[in-house]
C-alpha cells in the first residue's frame, strides 16, 4: 500500500470512530493520526537496524502527542487511539487489525521476561481507558477490556474482561462489531459477588430461624412432659 492510500485509510478510520470530528481537516490535528503515521516511519528505521534514529524519532512523537509507541512494536491495519494521552505500547507488543485503544492504556511487560515481553492483541479488540495489559500473552480477538482493568494472563476470544486483576465476566462467542465502543455498560463482578453473598446470607438466616423454631418447639414439648 502506498503512503497516500495509507494516509487516506487512517483518515477514514478516525472519521468513522470519532463522532467529534466534523470536517476531514480535523483529522490532521488528531494525536492518534500523527502518532500512527510517525510510528510507521520509525518502524521502518527500526527494521533497517537504525535503532538510535528510530528511537529518537519515536521520542519526538511522544513529546508532540503524549502517545509512546516503541518503533519495534508490530501494528496491523486500522489501529485507532482515542484521545491517546498516556498510551504506552512496548517494543515486542503485537497488535492485530481494527484495534481500538483509549487514553492511558499500557501494553507493557512485567520486568521479568526476556525476548517477547509484551502482549499480543488480537483483531477487533477494544481496550478501554486506563487499562493495563502486562506480560507476554494473547488477548483473543473480538474481546473487550474494561476501563481500569489490569490484565495479567491470557484472555480467550470473544471475552469481556473487567477488574483488578482482570477476569473474564462474559464470553458469548458473538463478534464485537467495530462500531461497538461502549466502555460503560460492562458487567460488574464485584457488585454481582456482593448480591450473591447477600442472597446466600438471607438464605442462611432463613435456615437458622427454621432451626431455632424447631428447637423452641422441642423445648416446649419437653417442658410439658
Amino acid at each position: 500500500m502506498g503512503i497516500i492510500s495509507y494516509i487516506k485509510e487512517e483518515m477514514q478510520i478516525i472519521k468513522e470512530r470519532d463522532p467529534a470530528i466534523k470536517t476531514p481537516l480535523e483529522v490532521f490535528l488528531y494525536p492518534s493520526f500523527r502518532a500512527i503515521i510517525r510510528y510507521r516511519i520509525a518502524h521502518k528505521l527500526y527494521e533497517k537496524k537504525h535503532y538510535f534514529l528510530a528511537r529518537w524519532f519515536s521520542q519526538r512523537t511522544v513529546r508532540k502527542t503524549g502517545i509512546e509507541i516503541h518503533p519495534g512494536a508490530t501494528i496491523g491495519r486500522g489501529l485507532f487511539i482515542d484521545h491517546g494521552h498516556g498510551v504506552v505500547i512496548g517494543e515486542t507488543a503485537i497488535i492485530g487489525d481494527n484495534v481500538t485503544l483509549y487514553q492511558g492504556v499500557t501494553l507493557g511487560g512485567t520486568g521479568k521476561e526476556s525476548g517477547k515481553r509484551h502482549p499480543t492483541i488480537g483483531n477487533n479488540v477494544m481496550v478501554s481507558a486506563g487499562a493495563k495489559i502486562l506480560g507476554s500473552f494473547t488477548i483473543g480477538e473480538n474481546s473487550k477490556i474494561g476501563a481500569g482493568s489490569v490484565v495479567l494472563s491470557e484472555i480467550p476470544p470473544n471475552s469481556t474482561v473487567v477488574g483488578v486483576p482482570g477476569r473474564v465476566v462474559k464470553r458469548d462467542n458473538v463478534k464485537i462489531p467495530r462500531e461497538d465502543m461502549d466502555q460503560i455498560h460492562l458487567p460488574d463482578p464485584v457488585y454481582n459477588d456482593l448480591i450473591r453473598l447477600q442472597q446466600e446470607n438471607e438464605k442462611f438466616k432463613d435456615e437458622l430461624m427454621q432451626l431455632y423454631d424447631k428447637l423452641h418447639k422441642l423445648e416446649a414439648v419437653k417442658d410439658r412432659e
